[in-house]
């Protein structure tokens, strides 16, 4: 009975930030199911308000996600994010450890399992990483089950994989034949798990450059073949107040040219501990990864039945 419970959570039809009717330009105001969905859902810069999400969405997460998350240094920013919010959170007023995550799941936290980094073990390495990401995947889910999940870990129900810095010196043919084909094969052999799309980091080349054009194709498709995007580079070309960077040539760690960094600048205009929190940021500044945290949030409330509203 849990089961079925936990399956018609996670296949609900929903509305509201960062979803797309699919063939629209627009993320907003649309809505996702998963695995086969019927719109398609951009998780971007427009998702990165916490005090939005309603706690009970959270505990829902909590309560019915079970997450693989394979990435390097880059995508640390999620979770570095996510541990330093705990705090930061407790502070505000909120429950208690209301945005407590682990790698088992244990006690009253979501299940988010980050693999072995550069090491050799689950989940190992990042979507860079061609063949190895998809062989990392199929080895740690195991053969399908009934439930259209993996028969090694029958309990994960959503993968996602970061990027380094490949994405930048990938073309349009080989994000199609390395990562957007493949993917889209994964979520055909389990279709009970949701398989999270990224966009690669900023690199300073703006919107002319290689990295905007591959990330925009991958946007793009994920708009128009359904999917579900969490836009790491679209997060990091906007500041919080919603000031844009992207046409400045922005850079992983929030600089932008003339020498400024917006990250930094944002921080040093408003209060610590109040309006922002100090954590890990690899390659970047707190604030980077303060949004990306709040955007994981949304994300997961999204995925466990939250209608965005």
């Amino acid at each position: 009975m849990r089961k079925l419970a936990l399956l018609l959570i996670i296949n609900i039809f929903f509305t509201g930030c960062g979803l797309v009717n699919s063939g629209d330009s627009n993320s907003d105001n649309s809505s996702a199911s998963t695995n086969t969905h019927q719109h398609s859902m951009i998780i971007d810069h427009s998702c990165t308000n916490i005090n939005t999400i309603p706690h009970s969405a959270i505990q829902q997460a909590k309560d019915t996600l079970h997450i693989g998350y394979g990435h390097t240094s880059h995508g640390s920013q999620l979770t570095d994010g996510m541990t330093g919010l705990v705090s930061f959170m407790n502070a505000q007023g909120n429950p208690h450890d209301l945005y407590s995550w682990s790698q088992d799941g244990a006690g009253d936290s979501l299940h988010l399992y980050e693999g072995d980094g550069y090491g050799s073990g689950d989940l190992d390495h990042d979507a860079g990483y061609y063949p190895s990401w998809i062989n990392e995947t199929n080895d740690y889910l195991g053969t399908v089950d009934s439930q259209g999940r993996g028969s090694n870990h029958p309990e994960i129900n959503v993968i996602m994989w970061a990027w380094c810095g490949q994405v930048s010196g990938r073309s349009a043919a080989e994000i199609i034949s390395m990562y957007l084909t493949p993917m889209n094969q994964l979520e055909q052999n389990y279709p009970g798990i949701t398989f999270v799309y990224m966009t690669g980091h900023a690199d300073g080349t703006g919107e002319t450059g290689n990295l905007h054009l591959r990330n925009q194709q991958i946007r793009q498709y994920c708009i128009d073949n359904n999917k579900v995007l969490y836009d790491f580079y679209d997060i990091e070309c906007y500041d919080p107040d919603g000031t844009y960077f992207g046409d400045r040539n922005v850079e992983d760690s929030c600089g932008y040219d003339g020498g400024g960094n917006w990250a930094t600048e944002w921080q040093s205009s408003h209060t610590e501990n109040v309006d922002w929190y100090n954590c890990g940021a690899a390659h970047s500044q707190p604030l980077n990864a303060n949004q990306k945290a709040y955007a994981a949030w949304w994300l997961f409330a999204r995925l466990a039945g939250w209608d965005g509203n």
